[in-house]
Order: structure tokens, then sequence, then C-alpha cells
């Protein structure tokens, strides 16, 4: 058990307390078969990874396979949610039909506004950071479930749907700090990129 209980040299509770409660679409977590080796060699197939990782970049793919890999099904799933790490065009996520049904939805709008707010007098996103912002939505804006998180995943990870998105929303701004292949755009640029192509 103490073995399963360690994820990447963390605590797995502890990758887990690091995310917003959001019991409306929490699934259960299967175990993890991703390394940091698997992260990383995603990122070289996708042209992310260029050369020889950095000890942050080694650090940064455990915590994503970590993060991630329990909830990936299979390397192409893990790939696609490190994908919305490294991919992101706010025109081209708005101009899907299936995000227009999220925008459309009661106080959707508002959820990004006060997003933005948040996001953009704050520092960078982390998850006490991030449990911060989703508690003062919540409060503020009397919001819960997918009308107050859908919106939020979809600004921020390019997608609206369940809790794993979350934890690709808090590889962002450390990603976006180091020297990757690809540029990743953090968290504020994400929202300011987002609510610039709603205008």
């Amino acid at each position: 058990m103490q073995g399963a209980a360690r994820r990447g040299g963390r605590p797995y509770a502890t990758i887990l307390l690091m995310l917003p409660a959001d019991h409306s679409d929490a699934p259960v977590t299967a175990a993890n078969p991703f390394s940091s080796a698997d992260v990383q060699a995603i990122l070289r197939e996708r042209g992310w990874l260029a050369a020889e990782p950095s000890i942050e970049q080694n650090a940064w793919c455990e915590r994503a396979a970590a993060m991630l890999g329990g909830h990936a099904a299979d390397r192409a799933a893990l790939a696609d949610l490190l994908g919305l790490v490294f991919q992101y065009d706010a025109h081209e996520i708005i101009s899907r039909v299936e995000n227009h049904v999220v925008l459309s939805r009661y106080a959707a709008r508002d959820v990004l506004r006060h997003l933005a707010l948040l996001l953009l007098e704050g520092g960078p996103l982390a998850s006490d950071r991030f449990k911060e912002i989703v508690t003062a939505l919540k409060e503020g804006m009397d919001l819960r479930g997918r009308e107050l998180f859908h919106p939020i995943r979809l600004a921020l990870a390019g997608r609206a749907g369940e809790g794993e998105l979350d934890r690709v929303i808090l590889l962002l701004d450390e990603a976006a700090g180091l020297s990757f292949a690809a540029t990743v755009k953090s968290a504020r640029e994400r929202i300011v990129e987002f609510c610039s192509a709603l205008d």
C-alpha cells in the first residue's frame, strides 16, 4: 500500500487534496500506469520537448504523470490531456459547436468575467490559488457543479468536461515558466485570450 500511495515522489493523497472540491463529477481514480518517462516520450513525439529535460522539466513531467496518469485510460488519452497543456487557441475553442452550449448556459459569461478578474489580480495559478478562486466564485455567484466548473475548464483547459481538466489547469503556470520546445500559455494568458475572442 505504501508504494501504491506515492506518485512521483509525492503522496497520492496530497495530489488529490490539491484540487478544489467538486463532487458533481468526481470519478473514481484508477491506478496510475504512467511515469515521467512516458510523459517525456509523448512530449518528444509531439515536438514539445526538444532536448534532454532540465531538472525542472523532469520534475514537471513527474508531476504531470502523477496528476494525469490515473485519469488516462491509455497512452493516447494521456497524450490528449498533455496536448491541452501545450496547444491552446481560444478562437478555435470558441468556434466548436459543443462549446457554444457551455457558453450559452446560465451565468457562464459572468463566471468567465469574474474568473478573469481573479486571475489577473493574483499570482501564479497553483493549487492553493485555484482553490481560493473556486471558493470565491462559489460564494460570490452561488453556483456549483457544471454551471461553475465547465466555463472555467473551457477557458483554461480548452475543454468543458470532468475533473481531470482541473489537473491540466494546475500544470499550466509551472509549464509556462519552463523552456519547452512549444510555448505554454499561462492561465492568465489563456483567460485574456479567451475573453478577447468572445468579444
